[in-house]
């Protein structure tokens, strides 16, 4: 199944996340069937992000947004624990810092931007300043506009500059959560996740949900769709961005510099070292 499409949200659509079953975790499909896809895809994703960071041309973007337990740590520590970290950069939007206070509310974002050559994950977002600022009315109604408009000029100001960005929202009921949660406070080594807010956010899901509704109609465009991704099945979730994200990079054409010097030149000191190496004495 080609889940680039069926989780897409396209451009001008206008999603009721109501209407999407977070539940849903493929037809006919078996946890060991995508357990081997999986592996398959963070494979690929390996091997491309290899040749991204060669070829050093172009970037990607991937930007995680849920609500809590919606599994944005789950994501990076089972998909791309297979990448180099070398060019990859996980950065997570939490409350701002008085220095970014201080300036626009993109500027954290562009700082974290990846370079060419590099994987960028965002747990969290920009996209907080239109969800968790506008569901707790830290800013008045008028600015929503104004900022979904500087999101979508940021985002195509990057995919001008050769990234590519894969926005994806994890779908969750708030019975699986409340469930997540349970699991937590049974876990001594997860038991720091958990905060009070935890539970007192659930009291605002109706509004988180309009929120979410609203910035992904108003954000997702043809160089940087949202995909809706029903995420109570774990693995189905993991499955499904695996796939996405592996054929996102294949579809990028990345390809391998070719060498920066003489091969013959170099082969031809290779075998005289080799030779040396041969005939010391011992």
């Amino acid at each position: 199944m080609d889940y680039r499409k069926r989780f897409a949200v396209a451009p001008g659509a206008k999603p009721k996340l109501a209407e999407i079953d977070p539940d849903f975790h493929g037809d006919g499909l078996d946890r060991a069937a995508a357990d081997e896809e999986i592996a398959r895809d963070i494979a690929r994703m390996s091997a491309l992000q290899e040749r991204l960071y060669a070829e050093a041309k172009q970037s990607l973007l991937i930007v995680l947004q849920a609500l809590d337990a919606g599994g944005k740590d789950g994501v990076i520590r089972h998909l791309f624990t297979g990448m180099n970290p070398q060019g990859v950069s996980v950065h997570c939007f939490k409350q701002p810092t008085p220095e970014e206070l201080a300036h626009d509310f993109l500027w954290r974002a562009h700082r974290w931007a990846p370079a060419r050559g590099e994987v960028a994950i965002f747990n969290r977002s920009h996209y907080e300043d239109v969800l968790v600022v506008r569901t707790h009315k830290l800013a008045p109604a008028s600015a929503w506009p104004q900022r979904y408009a500087a999101i979508n000029d940021f985002e195509r100001q990057l995919a001008r500059a050769g990234t590519r960005i894969l926005k994806f929202y994890l779908h969750i009921s708030p019975e699986e959560q409340l469930e997540r949660f349970r699991q937590r406070l049974d876990d001594p080594a997860r038991q720091w996740k958990i905060s009070e807010s935890d539970y007192d956010e659930r009291k605002l899901w109706p509004d988180y949900m309009v929120a979410y509704e609203e910035a992904i109609a108003a954000t997702s465009v043809e160089t940087a769709p949202w995909r809706i991704i029903p995420s109570n099945r774990k693995w189905f979730r993991n499955l499904a961005i695996s796939q996405i994200v592996a054929d996102a990079m294949e579809a990028m054409k990345i390809e391998t510099p070719p060498p920066r010097v003489d091969l013959a030149e170099i082969r031809r000191k290779h075998h005289a070292a080799a030779e040396r190496a041969r005939n010391r004495p011992t």
